[in-house]
């Protein structure tokens, strides 16, 4: 006999497909639907299908939009390009309010390991976008882990004879951390890329 009858087991299945969602948060979050009002259940459900059938990738920038171009590619300046793997990482730039510029969005990182190569993220619809002469920096935002570290570098080698200027986030140890528990390839980097005060 099945510990969980079949519309519980089927929830807790499909919860547990999420990212970082085990067997134990999967059940949590089946039993708070189970418990929620059929208003509730209705409305998240909604939530759900909504996002799926209104939210697609900007046609410029490969961010999510609702439209065919992004408001942030419609309104911005588009001479400073801030490329980034994931829309989530657009978003996360997004909540300083400092950056004035555009995105382009990779949908990935060239990772050899997992079979992913510079033909399978979007390089081709970035370089098209320098052709059209008037973008003056590109900043390289990928993660910096060794296939963040292999992207960065490979469009490096691609858009500096375009004349363009080619800049990557800094790294180096965290705001409020202390030196004694830094990681050795993060305070290596903290060396490397110091600046004069």
């Amino acid at each position: 006999m099945d510990v969980f009858i079949e519309p519980i087991g089927r929830l807790i299945n499909e919860f547990s497909h999420l990212p970082g969602v085990g067997k134990k948060t999967a059940q949590r979050y089946a039993y708070k639907v189970v418990d929620m009002s059929e208003a509730e259940a209705n409305a998240f459900a909604e939530a759900i299908l909504n996002v799926k059938k209104k939210v697609r990738y900007c046609k410029i920038c490969g961010n999510f939009t609702e439209n065919d171009v992004c408001e942030i590619c419609k309104r911005r300046d588009p001479s400073v390009i801030c490329v980034v793997k994931e829309p989530r990482d657009a978003s996360a730039i997004e909540k300083l309010h400092e950056f004035k510029g555009v995105y382009h969005v990779l949908h990935g990182v060239i990772d050899p390991m997992e079979g992913v190569g510079p033909n399978d993220i979007r390089i081709r619809e970035l370089l098209a976008r320098l052709q059209q002469g008037n973008v003056k920096e590109v900043i390289i935002a990928t993660n910096p882990d060794v296939s963040g570290d292999a992207t960065a570098m490979y469009l490096a080698r691609l858009i500096n004879p375009l004349g363009v200027k080619v800049t990557r986030l800094a790294h180096g140890i965290p705001v409020g951390s202390e030196i004694e528990f830094t990681d050795d390839v993060t305070l290596s980097r903290a060396f490397a890329e110091r600046n004069a005060i």
